[in-house]
């Protein structure tokens, strides 16, 4: 795993550079591209170098994609992003972040869920109701690597951006959470006791979601009482906010409780209990220039191994063809989602549908997605949902994140 490992880092800082000498994207749509560029050469190199082929294909194999995001990445990344929300500003939208990262993402679960079983069936396929659900639940949350990674390009307003922000730093954890119910439903078989099954979801989410919430105040506040004690040593404060995101992902596997909640609530309270956005102490260059390279590394392996790790998939015109369905039917739902929640709020926006539709073509997915799909074996339709997941993946990258700007720049001119 090592080895994939080091050459996929190697090809990021590569496609790095040469998006930012020539391409000039987003970094992460930069490096997306890229990567399904050179997924195709070699993908044409099959006849005429076939050992370089399938050597590149272990590489990407033994990355394992998803151990590597769930249980590496993705712990990091988490915790740098939120370490740079504003406490203040996300309890001003405290209403309408727990309203979009919970009950939208049941919502647009069930909305995907129940429209993409029927759209199956008009393609001749046979998917379960309950598989169907799966790939609502995997493909409802919003990326928040893919979110903010976009939102530092495109010029919207503090109150929304913290809206989208908020929403996709928690969703997340509560989707993998919806995610772990209905596969727990899925798994049941047998029980026939419905009070059973009940018991154990309610215990999950009881378990996974607040658990990890109060988790990550914990370690939060442990870690934080260290770093707040090394004002002269800002070198071993960022070895501090290293152990409280290790240690505490680790901790985190041990208790079953939710790892992404507890790393977000842990970086809240940390950067803004010693005011990181400061960046004028010596602990908050530190932790802010370490931060962010190491976020900016994490980012860029992950969105060059979405591109590379396409090769998993063996082209199948029919699941194409529910893929290219599944982008609207998604979208129609998170428009729902998103519609739904944000009606039953006040808000400062003179004009809220422009909002909406920002919240709604804003709301991107990525590679927490591809992962979970990737958990699935074949007897939960594992193959398919995993090539439609893919197609909505990449289109909400590359189209709805290379657009959003020039949206933003549309509405608000």
């Amino acid at each position: 795993m090592f080895e994939s490992f080091s050459i996929i880092f190697t090809i990021s800082a590569l496609f790095n550079f040469i998006n930012y000498k020539w391409f000039k994207l987003p970094t992460t749509i930069g490096l997306l591209i890229l990567s399904l560029i050179l997924i195709m050469l070699i993908t044409l190199s099959q006849t005429i170098i076939p050992g370089f082929y399938k050597f590149f294909c272990n590489i990407i194999v033994n990355a394992d994609f998803k151990t590597l995001l769930l249980d590496g990445l993705l712990s990091f990344m988490l915790f740098a992003g939120a370490l740079h929300v504003n406490i203040g500003a996300l309890a001003k939208e405290k209403k309408s972040i727990l309203l979009f990262a919970t009950i939208s993402v049941l919502i647009s679960t069930f909305i995907v869920g129940g429209l993409i079983y029927y759209a199956s069936k008009l393609v001749g396929l046979e998917l379960q109701l309950i598989h169907a659900l799966l790939f609502g639940a995997l493909i409802s949350p919003t990326d928040p690597i893919a979110v903010m990674a976009i939102l530092k390009k495109a010029n919207i307003s503090k109150s929304l951006g913290i809206k989208i922000e908020g929403e996709s730093l928690f969703n997340d954890g509560i989707g993998v959470v919806v995610f772990s119910g209905i596969l727990l439903i899925a798994n049941a078989t047998g029980k026939n006791n419905q009070s059973e099954i009940s018991r154990e979801i309610g215990s999950l989410f009881l378990e996974e979601a607040i658990g990890g919430l109060i988790y990550g105040l914990i370690i939060g506040y442990i870690g934080l009482q260290f770093i707040k004690s090394l004002k002269n040593n800002p070198h071993l404060s960022v070895i501090m906010s290293l152990a409280i995101v290790i240690g505490g992902y680790a901790g985190a596997s041990i208790l079953h409780v939710s790892g992404p909640l507890a790393m977000v609530v842990a970086g809240i309270l940390v950067g803004n209990k010693i005011n990181i956005n400061d960046n004028k102490n010596d602990v908050q260059k530190a932790l802010n220039e370490f931060w962010e390279i190491l976020d900016d590394i994490f980012n860029g392996i992950l969105f060059v191994l979405i591109g590379l790790a396409i090769h998993l998939l063996n082209f199948n015109k029919t699941y194409l063809i529910l893929g290219i369905i599944a982008i609207t039917i998604v979208l129609f739902a998170r428009v729902i989602s998103v519609l739904l929640p944000y009606s039953l709020l006040k808000h400062e926006e003179s004009k809220p549908l422009k909002t909406i539709a920002i919240l709604s073509w804003g709301g991107l997915r990525g590679g927490i997605s591809i992962a979970l799909a990737l958990s699935l074996s074949d007897a939960l339709s594992g193959e398919l949902i995993l090539y439609i997941t893919y197609v909505v993946v990449l289109f909400s990258i590359i189209v709805q994140g290379l657009s959003i700007g020039y949206i933003v720049k549309k509405i608000y001119s």
